[in-house]
């Protein structure tokens, strides 16, 4: 019976695809989380420089 349970790979294709969806959205966010940081300085830089200006 334990054999039988370890040559078994029925939904070894559902969790491939669940991890392949959760490094997606690892990266995704990573990526995101990285731009925001970005436009944040890039406009914090711009406010200043208008600030200065008035």
């Amino acid at each position: 019976m334990l054999l039988t349970l370890i040559r078994d790979d029925q939904g070894q294709d559902l969790i491939e695809y669940a991890l392949l969806a959760g490094f997606v959205a690892l990266a995704t966010t990573a990526a995101v989380t990285s731009v925001g940081t970005s436009l944040n300085t890039v406009y914090g830089s711009v406010a200043t420089k208008v600030a200065a200006v008035k």
